[in-house]
């Protein structure tokens, strides 16, 4: 049992509890500290009521200010377009071949064009536009629809394969296997010729048949020496450069069941100026023509 803790005159009051006979001053709060909490609470309170707090179904109360972070950035944009509004009308005036002739436009088209790509290009083409599988290298010049900065920005315009542009650049290779238009070993003759185009053919006792597989199948898209035609959108198969792979498995996947890549057209969700800029840099960044 324990014992009561001894209390002298003038100690305070205490708790009420006690523990293993030690028992707690019940000593009041400073006057600074309680005075420094009351004003927290009633700034608290005038902080709700001046601005955006409490959350509502659809939203937040507003606040009596009015203020909004929204609003500030969405001044901010504002500001910075009204101040390049001159020179992205020059850009849009511009030749799409002049740019790069005129050293503080293409300087502007090109930074410009980085923030565009960074923001909406490098999802798929990589931050630093080398692509990925089934997303073209734009590093290089192997171009389905040509590199140009004019054919660049008719691209990148209307997209590719999608329905959102009646113009959008289309092209459509069959399904060889899955529509039954080639048998499973002409199938396996036909990749190991496209392959011995650029390389080594997994058989090359069937490079000699594939090669009439082609003649017959291909090469009104991919040419007679299967280089390819930018104007159909056909692939160059004879330059080692693939966009699902070169080997004998993906391309044996691609013959029968074909590619059907999309890309959206821009004129919907870009300015003008905006996709003359992003044209002007990826034309510029090694691969353009």
């Amino acid at each position: 049992m324990s014992k009561k803790s001894q209390k002298f005159e003038g100690d305070p009051n205490t708790t009420g509890h006690e523990w293993d006979g030690i028992e707690e001053f019940d000593n009041p709060m400073p006057r600074w500290w309680l005075w420094t909490f009351y004003a927290t609470i009633i700034w608290g309170v005038l902080y709700t009521v001046a601005y955006p707090a409490w959350p509502l179904i659809n939203g937040a109360t507003a606040g009596v200010l009015g203020w909004s972070t929204r609003a500030d950035v969405a001044a901010e944009i504002l500001a910075v377009e009204e101040a390049n509004a001159p020179v992205n009308a020059k850009l849009e005036a511009a030749e799409l071949t002049a740019i790069a002739g005129d050293a503080g436009l293409n300087a502007y088209a090109v930074s410009a064009g980085s923030a565009v790509f960074k923001t909406w290009c490098a999802q798929c083409h990589g931050s630093g536009a080398a692509g990925a599988k089934g997303y073209p290298n734009l590093l290089d010049d192997d171009w389905l629809w040509g590199g140009s900065v004019e054919e660049i920005h008719a691209t990148i315009n209307h997209g590719i394969r999608n329905e959102d542009s009646d113009d959008a650049r289309y092209s459509e290779m069959p399904a060889f296997g899955r529509d039954g238009l080639l048998e499973k070993e002409e199938i396996s003759q036909v990749v190991n010729y496209v392959m011995s185009l650029s390389g080594a053919p997994q058989d090359s006792a069937q490079v000699a048949a594939g090669s009439v597989v082609f003649a017959g199948n291909c090469a009104s898209c991919h040419a007679g020496d299967g280089t390819g035609d930018r104007s159909q959108g056909a692939p160059n198969l004879a330059d080692a450069i693939w966009l699902y792979g070169g080997d004998y498995a993906t391309l044996t996947e691609t013959v029968t069941n074909a590619r059907y890549g999309v890309m959206p057209a821009w004129n919907t969700r870009l300015t003008e100026a905006e996709i003359r800029a992003v044209s002007s840099y990826v034309h510029q960044l090694g691969g353009g023509e």
